[in-house]
């Protein structure tokens, strides 16, 4: 501002009464949540990868991928009821049909998404039913996009700065995780020589979850800052490198050539990478998020930025 000027936009002021929060912060444990969200998101990407492994006649895949949606879906409900308090309150949610609430909109698709996950993987252990089986494998692959994304879009819906401010971001971060979280699980698993489709994921997912981690952080002001301290900058950081780690480590096991054990022993180290990767990036954006509730700059700040924009 040269000298003369008058000032256009007031100092912002990030005080509040008594230093209290502006608002509340949610009351969510992080296990539960931060689980919950990290093992919705494994589930419904395992769901695809099974169907296309089925279609490209890759069984041991397939399976793989069948049996970790089932087990993911399971204990993400559980992780879910346990920070609810009660089974009933889940249920609860069902006895309506809301679709401007993402969290009854998210129960819907859970209550739907869980037992074709449970028909899929079912059948193909036991080895009946194999047309019920396919139908309920391609049900759970439709709906499995939904289920791995759609708590981003419940995280965006709060009044949270670290989430609200990057809702156009978040689902793509989300499926980014998802996708390493999956493909992560299957290259672990599975014979190297069956999980192509899980190294191509792997990495596609990587670059997905990087790129939209940067690009939300960049448009988010003075609320980035929370990405970057305490422990969600220890988790963010901690993502970073083991996703990176991750999608090297499956594009390498795709063109080792020599002794089996070198091209799975690669595998494994990517597999873990991308599965801890995962887990950190969830945990860090709920620590963000938890983080920018109790600062009052983190509230008002990104209203006052926006206000000045509109001048």
């Amino acid at each position: 501002m040269t000298r003369g000027e008058a000032r256009m936009v007031p100092k912002v002021e990030t005080t509040s009464y008594y230093g209290r929060p502006i608002i509340k912060a949610p009351v969510w444990a992080a296990t539960d949540i931060a689980g919950y969200v990290f093992l919705g998101g494994l589930a419904g990407v395992s769901s695809l990868l099974a169907a296309g492994a089925e279609a490209t006649g890759r069984p041991a895949l397939a399976r793989t991928g069948k049996v970790a949606a089932l087990g993911g879906i399971s204990l993400s409900v559980v992780a879910l009821v346990h920070d609810l308090g009660r089974p009933g309150r889940f249920v609860n949610m069902l006895r309506v049909f809301k679709p401007t609430s993402p969290m009854n909109m998210g129960s819907w698709l859970l209550a739907a998404y869980g037992p074709a996950a449970g028909v899929a993987a079912t059948t193909d252990v036991s080895g009946r039913l194999p047309g019920l089986g396919r139908a309920a494998t391609t049900v759970a692959a439709l709906l499995g996009p939904a289920v791995a994304t759609y708590t981003a879009v419940l995280f965006a819906d709060t009044a949270v700065p670290a989430w609200h401010e990057g809702h156009r971001e978040l689902p793509f971060l989300f499926a980014g995780s998802a996708a390493g979280a999956a493909s992560g699980l299957a290259l672990l698993t599975v014979s190297p020589h069956e999980a192509a489709p899980a190294r191509r994921i792997a990495i596609g997912g990587a670059l997905l979850d990087l790129l939209a981690a940067r690009r939300m952080r960049a448009g988010m002001g003075i609320v980035a800052e929370t990405y970057r301290a305490g422990r969600a900058g220890r988790l963010t950081r901690a993502a970073e490198a083991l996703t990176v780690t991750g999608a090297v480590a499956a594009a390498l096991s795709g063109v080792i050539r020599g002794r089996p054990t070198t091209r799975r022993v690669t595998a494994a180290v990517a597999g873990t990478a991308l599965l801890a990767g995962s887990v950190c990036t969830r945990f860090g954006v709920f620590a963000a998020g938890m983080a920018s509730a109790q600062d009052p700059k983190y509230t008002v700040i990104p209203q006052h930025e926006r206000r000045a924009a509109r001048r």
